[in-house]
């Protein structure tokens, strides 16, 4: 039962990650903003790169993008919220049933590693070079969520042990 409560409270936990994320980014809209448009228009970049070709400085695509990765977080946030609440309620089942309780979470954190990993660590990083600027560059704080989210998943993926007579 212990094993259980950790995972249930781990997925609880990303879900008030999450939410805190979602808030910030619609209170303090222009500060992430800012974030993706440097990223996108590659104005911090190594000078005289050969990749400038795939700069986007157009505002109203740095918008889509930013809403886009907004959207990205408050889907995670409401899979991981729902998740969890799904496995809390059969905290107390079968190995069987608590199993099958969390695909959902399960869901919510492969979601959010794509994000991590396709978002900021290839499309960001490597595809507009984040990884070039010294202001702009979002990386280690990726890798880092990354990281923990995948350390959670295979965690809470982990199936219980059997029942005991």
């Amino acid at each position: 039962m212990i094993l259980r409560t950790i995972k249930i409270l781990l997925v609880f936990g990303v879900a008030v990650f999450y939410s805190l994320v979602v808030l910030n980014n619609i209170t303090d809209y222009n500060s992430n903003y800012q974030f993706v448009r440097h990223v996108l228009m590659m104005d911090s970049t190594f000078p005289g790169n050969r990749g400038m070709w795939r700069a986007i400085n157009t505002p109203l695509l740095h918008t889509a993008f930013y809403i886009s990765i907004i959207a990205w977080e408050t889907i995670t946030m409401i899979l991981c919220w729902w998740g969890g609440i799904c496995m809390a309620q059969m905290r107390r089942e079968s190995v069987a049933l608590f199993q099958r309780s969390k695909g959902i979470s399960i869901a919510a954190m492969a979601l959010s590693l794509l994000m991590w990993l396709v978002a900021f660590l290839a499309v960001g990083g490597e595809w507009f070079l984040m990884w070039q600027s010294r202001m702009w560059n979002g990386q280690d704080p990726a890798f880092r969520m990354f990281t923990v989210i995948g350390v959670i998943l295979l965690l809470v993926a982990q199936p219980d042990a059997p029942d005991q007579p």
